[in-house]
């Protein structure tokens, strides 16, 4: 469990250097803002390490805003740690400045040679919507431009990258828009937007997009809420199966995992050769909390999706 006493703690992503330590990178912000709304447009990028993903050790931010004028200015969300055939650390993150009060997403590039210390790729994003196939601002159809939370994987064939996108499509009713962008790229750096790996089915928006194989399964792992959704239910965490890494995508048939607190969970190898979920504890008793959990062991099943492998080891069914 990482908790901060003084800093709530939400989204979250994971990267394991050479000597075995996991290293997570998160959200953060101020528990002196009271009003835990308010933090996203204070969020920084917080660090820590740990050896058995339990105990983690606080090390300093890996990125904070940039100085104004600039395009990340305002606060640096979610985003996804890769290591590049270079032997680099490549951090892509979202970014969100003071010129459009916050409300436009962008995809910026971070590198490191030891995962401690963070340069900014450039002074622009690296990957910005395409009206081609993706909404851009229109406050009368949703509140902000979605093109947020990136998640970047080796092509299953070994040709490139990937990068999975939080975004909206700009066709269809505004409150079922929501899509699993794409880009593609030879070298980390240079991104080209392409087509939604999905389409609209009832969500306003998919957040923090993952891709995993469970239990031999191809799984994309995604998160909810109820803003402005055609799809109102209490599920708030989602697994849709695809034919590979790439799906395509099922967003309709997607099916729930239950937990009643937990949000923006992410897939981390382990124990042995399975999974774990972890995520941060959004509201409890109508308090949000802002921690991260403990390694949650899941399995997947055709029968009942994504579930807690409450003995670490359930037999197959």
């Amino acid at each position: 469990m990482l908790h901060l006493p003084d800093h709530w703690v939400w989204d979250s992503w994971y990267a394991r250097d050479d000597n075995g330590l996991w290293h997570v990178f998160f959200l953060r912000a101020s528990r002196a803002l009271h009003d835990p709304h308010r933090r996203h447009r204070r969020a920084t990028i917080g660090h820590a390490v740990s050896a058995d993903l339990h105990s983690w050790r606080l090390v300093a931010d890996a990125l904070v805003p940039a100085d104004a004028p600039g395009w990340d200015d305002l606060a640096t969300w979610t985003g996804c740690t890769v290591r590049g055939p270079d032997g680099r650390w490549y951090l892509f993150y979202t970014g969100v400045g003071r010129a459009e009060d916050g409300l436009v997403q962008r995809i910026g590039l971070a590198v490191s040679d030891d995962l401690t210390t963070w340069r900014r790729h450039g002074t622009e994003p690296i990957v910005q919507a395409d009206p081609t196939w993706y909404e851009l601002l229109d406050k009368d159809l949703w509140y902000e431009q979605a093109w947020r939370d990136p998640w970047v994987f080796p092509d299953p064939g070994g040709e490139g990258w990937h990068m999975l996108i939080t975004a909206r499509a700009n066709t269809g009713p505004a409150n079922t828009r929501g899509v699993v962008g794409h880009a593609t790229s030879n070298d980390l750096v240079t991104w080209t937007v392409a087509p939604p790996l999905s389409t609209p089915a009832g969500f306003g928006h998919l957040e923090v997009p993952q891709v995993a194989v469970v239990d031999g399964q191809p799984l994309l792992l995604f998160s909810t809420d109820a803003t402005g959704s055609a799809r109102r239910d209490d599920h708030r965490i989602w697994v849709a199966t695809g034919e590979t890494l790439l799906g395509p995508w099922d967003i309709a048939s997607a099916q729930p995992f239950p937990h009643p607190h937990l949000y923006a969970p992410r897939l981390v190898p382990g124990p042995a050769d399975g999974w774990s979920l972890i995520g941060f504890l959004d509201h409890v008793d109508e308090t949000f909390v802002g921690e991260l959990t403990d390694p949650i062991p899941v399995r997947y099943r055709a029968s009942g999706g994504l579930i807690v492998d409450t003995a670490g080891t359930l037999a197959a069914t």
